[in-house]
């Protein structure tokens, strides 16, 4: 395996690959030195050896023809290029989630890999979750009735991972990160420290808020109950949403909510920082409710759900997948060719209703999608919030 980001997701996904045994990862490329040397530091330490290579380019490490896998941990501006790039260099992939940054980045890396017949792996890990498995299954096996109403809570506001304090102001970047090429295909902008390390979530021009930070997990486990991994839905969405000024350092979504219709009358709600709609993922149908959160969190209208964490055999009509690990997974597939739990058209369908809300909020009215098409129906301004430009010399393929 070769790793492409040392920053926020890049030293946990890492470590829990070096414990499959299956797998051993040989080189790491970052464009900021230190945390480059943090990298080789820590994997030539777990395998005692001088072994992991350093690559600076993300190219030069996929050209490698000894490396069969990649684990990508970027910011969402650069999912698509090196995905896209790994998925033409014939290497299995392991990408965090959104997908993209926009949808039409998205639909690219579903074309690329389906071309190179690639095996895919998101970062939505809470489907190798016990509690998350179990309340999907009692969804998709009916035994809340005809689902009628999702709701999905996501976090609202910004957080301060890299605790920068007030470090907003324009600078010179540090020699030791190559900042014109952390930018990548987003548009040139001043260096502050505030919005680059972890905190590029919080800026549009890279990341894409809370929403699309947790639209991966929270809307991909929904799906998972919904059996709405193999559609494209929504098909009609409208949101609200609170917005920073957009020059400010952080200028993404603070508070907001989005509603989406589903074929079969299904609504889906979409929420950060709005008290009814609580945190996680919450089905409700017509003879009943689950509730499911991180932390091993279960809630029901069946009190009797709540003291197991698997459906009796006779009621497993519907068998979702149960991976044993989201990481062994991966590789174990990477072996049998088969998919994964989150492969990359799960991936695209999960991140869409956080997309769609999005530009549903910036346009600032209802808009309609066409799952079929994959386009937005009779509103060109919103549609070019599907794609976004490229800053030269970067193009999608």
């Amino acid at each position: 395996m070769g790793v492409v980001g040392w920053g926020m997701q890049g030293p946990g996904n890492t470590g829990n690959f070096m414990n499959v045994p299956d797998c051993q990862v040989v080189a790491v490329c970052d464009v900021d030195k230190k945390h480059l040397e943090k990298a080789v530091s820590t994997i030539n330490g777990r395998y005692k050896n001088n072994d992991c290579k350093a690559y600076h380019d993300y190219r030069e490490l996929m050209a490698r023809k000894d490396i069969d896998t990649v684990m990508l941990a970027l910011p969402d501006t650069w999912h698509a290029l090196a995905a896209i790039e790994a998925a033409n260099q014939k290497k299995d992939i392991y990408g965090e989630k959104p997908l993209a940054r926009t949808v039409a980045e998205q639909q690219a890396i579903v074309k690329a890999v389906k071309a190179n017949q690639r095996i895919w792996q998101t970062g939505s890990w809470q489907r190798s979750e016990t509690n998350f498995h179990y309340a999907s299954e009692i969804v998709r096996n009916g035994l809340i009735g005809k689902l009628t109403r999702v709701e999905v809570g996501l976090p609202s506001g910004h957080t301060d991972f890299a605790k920068t304090g007030n470090k907003r102001d324009i600078t010179e970047p540090p020699p030791e990160l190559d900042y014109n090429f952390w930018l990548g295909p987003s548009q040139m902008e001043p260096y502050i420290e505030a919005r680059v390390h972890k905190n590029w979530r919080w800026n549009y021009n890279v990341g894409g808020g809370q929403l699309l930070d947790w639209i991966g997990h929270h809307c991909d486990i929904a799906h998972w109950g919904m059996g709405n991994d193999e559609t494209i839905g929504p098909f009609e969405i409208e949101g609200q949403g609170e917005f920073p000024p957009k020059d400010a350092v952080w200028n993404t979504c603070t508070k907001y909510r989005i509603t989406c219709k589903y074929p079969g009358g299904i609504e889906m709600i979409i929420a950060g920082g709005h008290k009814d709609i609580r945190g996680g993922t919450k089905w409700i149908g017509t003879d009943g409710w689950v509730w499911v959160n991180r932390g091993n969190a279960f809630e029901s209208s069946n009190p009797a759900w709540g003291d197991k964490r698997s459906l009796p055999e006779e009621q497993r009509k519907v068998k979702l997948i149960k991976t044993g690990g989201h990481y062994k997974n991966f590789i174990e597939c990477v072996k049998s060719r088969q998919k994964t739990v989150t492969p990359v058209e799960v991936a695209h369908h999960s991140a869409l209703p956080g997309h769609l809300g999005l530009i549903a909020m910036l346009v600032g009215r209802k808009i309609k999608w066409d799952p079929a098409m994959e386009v937005i129906v009779g509103d060109p301004d919103a549609s070019k919030f599907l794609s976004r430009p490229y800053r030269a010399p970067w193009k999608l393929a």
